[in-house]
């Protein structure tokens, strides 16, 4: 059976930090781009990529619409098999 996350330790260890607060503001405002584009919408169930895997770059070319089972399913670097279950 899988172990139970603890989401504030998550938040305290890696998603409170600075840098990565900074990137959250990055996609979201990657979003916010592409919602005024039309091209995404509120609930359509759909995430914007970063092609380059870089959500500081906003950049249109580095911008595309993904459903979020494509967006989210890809390996990340530096992940073994044991964490990614």
């Amino acid at each position: 059976m899988a172990k139970a996350r603890n989401y504030k330790k998550e938040y305290e260890n890696y998603q409170g930090s600075e840098e990565q607060k900074k990137n959250r503001a990055k996609r979201n405002a990657a979003r916010r781009k592409m919602e005024k584009e039309g091209k995404v919408h509120k609930g359509d169930g759909k995430d914007v990529d970063h092609k380059n895997g870089n959500p500081n770059n906003n950049g249109s070319s580095n911008l595309r619409v993904t459903s979020k089972r494509a967006n989210r399913s890809f390996p990340r670097k530096g992940r073994t098999s044991s964490q990614q279950h």
